[in-house]
């Protein structure tokens, strides 16, 4: 592998914190972009506090921000606000999610910085946009996860529950990074910069559009149905004899006849009538799991997969992260490299693109003010100067 980077020459300065704009830049760096990480110099981050998972640091820190420069500044004061100036007129692309109307008030809003630079690409992510009613609203994973619908979707018949991983800010680290690489590649075309706003809110309305359209055109909201498919029998889990479980799905009859056959071993279900559509078989659900657990409680794990594999039925074993981490999968493709962080070195996992002519960037996750000094001495500052700086505090 030995083709540049996608990215390599483009810098990107990012006044980022948590995890939706650091997921947007980690990607970008993941694809050879310098990314320099305007962190408060007063702990710098607040990601950097969520746990001391990893050698001593946070496991939300080192997974967001590998292939990452970071520089402390403390945007109150005016000198520091020169510093970001600088840095942002030499820079491609300007990415930030701070509070609603904090960029606009330090000065960085993307219409005054697309005046001083038209090619500027310039990404706000935000919570609910800058429009609107709930504008100014604070927003949070599990808040946005519940204004978007997505709990009410999402649990048992009794109690919603949250998606268990932050889907709200993936969501919106994943469309920010896609709308900066269109808006690159428009501006390698027509020399024009963009602003890009990226809202959390409408990233996990689109990601819930289908129960979304579904109730507004039946009437019917679908139900909650925890492991299992609300629609669909058997789709969903199921508990096995040595106390694991095993997630297994069908799409159509033919794969039910088939199912009944070599899985349960019991054909003349597959011909019984009260059961041979996906609509009898939802409306009588409850009948239907007692019939696969009375096979399934007889069995093992490993037994049962090895049936569901031999008859074609798609299934997943329900792992647990350890089990995720140890995955033979991951092991015989070689998914895991190397990476620095202040705390030592971990295990991190390939970014899920692969190209088969490079390999994306597994640079170091960087300490707080790491490459501060650095940073200043590219934009002219002297020795002096800099350790001015430091005593004022300003970086």
């Amino acid at each position: 592998m030995t083709a540049k980077l996608p990215l390599d020459g483009i810098t990107v300065v990012s006044v980022e914190q948590a995890v939706a704009a650091p997921f947007a830049a980690r990607q970008l760096g993941d694809l050879g972009a310098r990314v320099i990480k305007v962190e408060r110099p007063d702990g710098g981050d607040f990601a950097r506090g969520y746990d001391q998972a990893v050698d001593g640091q946070s496991a939300y820190f080192v997974w967001l921000n590998r292939n990452k420069e970071s520089l402390s500044l403390d945007l109150k004061q005016p000198e520091a606000c020169a510093i970001l100036q600088a840095l942002v007129a030499r820079a491609d692309v300007f990415l930030q999610n701070l509070a609603p109307g904090a960029i606009e008030r330090l000065g960085f809003g993307a219409k005054a910085l697309r005046a001083r630079d038209p090619r500027l690409i310039v990404c706000d992510i935000s919570g609910y946009g800058s429009t609107g009613p709930y504008a100014q609203k604070k927003a949070y994973d599990l808040l946005i996860q519940s204004e978007s619908g997505v709990l009410s979707v999402t649990g048992t018949a009794d109690t919603p529950c949250k998606v268990g991983i932050s889907i709200a800010d993936i969501a919106t680290g994943m469309h920010a990074h896609s709308a900066i690489l269109a808006a690159l590649y428009r501006r390698e075309r027509t020399c024009e910069g963009a602003h890009i706003e990226v809202p959390m809110f409408d990233c996990l309305v689109e990601w819930n559009s289908h129960p979304v359209y579904y109730t507004h055109y039946s009437g019917k909201a679908p139900m909650r149905s925890g492991p299992d498919h609300a629609t669909i029998v058997p789709y969903g889990k199921f508990d096995c004899r040595d106390g694991k479980s095993v997630m297994l799905g069908l799409q159509n009859e033919r794969e039910w006849v088939v199912f009944c056959n070599e899985v349960l071993q019991q054909p003349d279900l597959a011909r019984d009538p009260r059961f041979d559509s996906n609509t009898k078989r939802t409306a009588c659900r409850s009948e239907m799991m007692q019939i696969f657990d009375a096979v399934f409680s007889t069995l093992d794990a490993d037994v049962l997969i090895e049936r569901l594999d031999r008859a074609g039925i798609a299934n997943s074993r329900l792992n647990t992260p350890d089990e995720v981490w140890a995955h033979a999968q991951l092991q015989a493709r070689a998914r895991w490299r190397d990476v620095a962080h202040p705390g030592g070195s971990m295990r991190a996992i390939l970014p899920p693109a692969a190209f088969d002519d490079f390999e994306a960037a597994m640079a170091p996750v960087p300490a707080l003010a790491e490459h501060t000094d650095r940073i200043l001495r590219e934009l002219g500052h002297s020795a002096e100067s800099i350790a001015t700086l430091h005593r004022r505090r300003t970086v």
